[in-house]
């Protein structure tokens, strides 16, 4: 009897191991190859902003830059990324609607030009925004969350 019950017990064994091992072999050749694309189920929605002082991007020093990653969670560099994203989603990616200066904020008139800019993609559109503003004071009263960093 115990001769039995040991030779059950190592046919189970040895059929639950090959079973592992088959399904360990079915799982490693399922995955991807190196290299391969997988597609997503979202658009893609990555974006590089900067900060920089100047009169225009090209030539502008760079002060800050940071990522925001939109799809298919809010991530990056960017410092409120869930905040900026819900921004984003809100004005439609417009980013000319982000940046439009509030009414009743009153700045000097220095010319000390600022620019910012987006560039990537968002919602799988390229996206490549400049805006220039006279002077930090109309920056800060038009940024809201997704330039401010």
């Amino acid at each position: 009897m115990r001769y039995i019950t040991r030779g059950i017990a190592l046919g189970a064994a040895l059929a639950l191991g090959g079973g592992l091992v088959a399904a360990g072999t079915t799982a490693a050749s399922a995955a991807p190859a190196a290299g391969a694309h997988t597609q997503s189920l979202y658009a893609p929605s990555a974006l590089v902003l900067t900060i920089g002082q100047g009169e225009e991007a090209a030539t502008a020093g760079v002060q800050r830059a940071v990522t925001l990653n939109c799809m298919p969670g809010p991530g990056g560099t960017h410092p409120a990324a869930k905040s900026a994203c819900a921004d984003l989603r809100a004005a439609g990616g417009n980013f000319e609607k982000l940046t439009t200066i509030k009414e009743g904020v009153l700045c000097t008139k220095e010319w000390n030009p600022v620019v910012v800019t987006a560039q990537g993609v968002w919602e799988g559109q390229r996206v490549n925004f400049e805006k220039i503003f006279g002077n930090p004071c109309e920056l800060k009263a038009a940024k809201g969350t997704v330039f401010e960093f």
